[in-house]
């Protein structure tokens, strides 16, 4: 289904969503403008700009040791009181996170974290590549940013693929959960570390005994 830039951008003025958010309630709803309210609305979307300003002070602090204590992860969650903290869906949350950051090994919460001098540096490599693709020079830049884009999708943390639900991003189940209680819900910080990590070591079945713990707690 096809909609101009025009419906985005009124789906924006009147939600105050995200400009992604609104495109795709466009999508979703095959360009019909009332039920991409709502659709937005349903997500906890379409009032999310109303808590941006607000404070998250409250919160927890989670942890998660994968099997065998070969990953170990910590992550800050905040929320606006202790009531919803302490409430299950939150936590529920705060432990979807961690696996998530046990089994997608993000580098960043969102891009606005990562250093410029890093952004830099992956513009040039993302030039150099499109370059040896035989591209022109003309469209090194625009092609550069599109692979820059999919690496923020792979390294932040907001941007990737929910590993329980791939059709969301970590940011939309955030989002979705601020909107259903009501309050500003957000990812401050996180620290994973993962034994032997930046020394040389034998391969081993990390990867598979992390996609089974996945498993089970689907299964849960």
């Amino acid at each position: 289904m096809s909609f101009s830039a025009q419906a985005v951008k009124d789906l924006r003025d009147h939600t105050g969503a995200g400009m992604m958010d609104c495109k795709k309630a466009l999508q979703e709803t095959d360009g019909d403008f009332e039920k991409a309210v709502s659709w937005l609305r349903e997500k906890g979307i379409a009032d999310a700009s109303k808590r941006e300003g607000k404070t998250a002070t409250e919160g927890a602090v989670a942890s998660y040791i994968h099997m065998g204590g070969k990953i170990g992860v910590l992550v800050e969650v905040n929320c606006e009181s202790d009531f919803v903290a302490r409430g299950d869906e939150f936590q529920n949350l705060c432990r979807d996170i961690c696996l998530q950051i046990c089994s997608a090994a993000p580098q960043y919460v969102s891009r606005d974290e990562v250093p410029q001098a890093v952004v830099d540096k992956e513009m040039e490599i993302n030039r150099n590549r499109a370059r040896e693709m035989g591209k022109p020079d003309k469209m090194l830049d625009k092609i550069a940013e599109g692979m820059l884009n999919k690496w923020f999708q792979e390294v932040c943390l907001l941007e990737q693929k929910f590993v329980k639900d791939p059709e969301k991003t970590i940011e939309e189940v955030v989002k979705e959960l601020s909107g259903k209680v009501g309050e500003k819900i957000e990812i401050r910080r996180f620290v994973r570390y993962q034994l032997g990590e930046g020394k040389e070591k034998e391969s081993s079945n990390l990867a598979e005994e992390v996609a089974q713990a996945l498993d089970e707690s689907k299964g849960a």
